[in-house]
């Protein structure tokens, strides 16, 4: 499953984008399937960006915050995101190279630049590192990209695997998966839940706030220790960012068209 962020506020262009994405994934049949979160302006997609997406898809001229500070934003926290910026003019996207976008596409955008480009993005996303868990679902074997795992909850001696996509069920202790998943950024809330750090958009007083709105009760005596938790995971990931873009700036910079 391929995580895509599509951010545009300009109504035709966005379902224009949304239409070539439908598209290639039929013609695909059924090799690339897309989980698509859209936004309206680039405020919305940094207010609590996690580490959420392989493919962006930016519009660069919006109301409050545009395409290239919203990708400055995002590279502060994810160097790994494959940017590609939508303009209806060129020399709005020179400055590409500078955030690590891959290319840019003009408006409007027709289908044969869109797939071409699209193509090139499941390239680098195919070369980076998966961890992947094993888990069954009615009787069947899985294996479960483990950055599409939300949550995993336990009730019942079943364990059960919140993932943007569907759920998977399990049969097992949580103690299991939660020694397995530990150094990949999950942390155990509560005796029933474990979740995935990079899904967390927020706290509220005794609740963790989970992508897609979903909230769980975090006990009081692991409060603490998640806090912690969550404030590591986001520093760790803001040093590779600064480490990547060190080495960047040593060895020259990427492709902005």
């Amino acid at each position: 499953m391929i995580r895509v962020g599509v951010v545009e506020d300009d109504e035709r262009s966005k379902a224009e984008v949304l239409g070539h994405l439908a598209r290639f994934e039929r013609e695909s049949a059924g090799r690339e399937r897309f989980t698509v979160t859209v936004f309206s302006d680039g405020s919305e997609l940094v207010a609590s960006y996690r580490l959420d997406f392989d493919i962006l898809f930016l519009d660069i001229k919006m109301e409050r915050l545009d395409g290239m500070s919203a990708a400055r934003q995002i590279r502060e926290v994810d160097s790994d995101v494959v940017i590609i910026f939508i303009t209806n003019s060129p020399h709005y996207a020179i400055n590409g190279y500078s955030v690590g976008a891959l290319s840019y596409l003009l408006k409007p955008v027709t289908y044969t630049a869109f797939s071409g480009e699209l193509k090139r993005s499941l390239t680098l996303v195919s070369k980076r590192e998966r961890h992947t868990v094993m888990l069954s679902f009615e009787n069947e074997k899985h294996r479960v990209d483990i950055a599409d795992v939300c949550y995993l909850e336990s009730y019942k001696h079943q364990i059960t695997a919140h993932t943007l996509s569907r759920p998977y069920a399990a049969a097992g202790p949580l103690r299991a998966l939660e020694e397995e998943l530990g150094a990949h950024g999950f942390f155990r809330i509560n005796s029933g839940y474990l979740v995935n750090l990079r899904h967390v958009t927020g706290i509220r007083q005794s609740a963790v706030l989970l992508r897609g709105g979903r909230e769980l009760q975090v006990s009081r005596a692991r409060k603490q220790a998640f806090l912690v938790a969550l404030a590591d995971y986001i520093g760790d990931a803001r040093g590779t960012v600064s480490s990547n873009s060190s080495n960047s700036s040593n060895g020259g910079g990427g492709g902005g068209g």
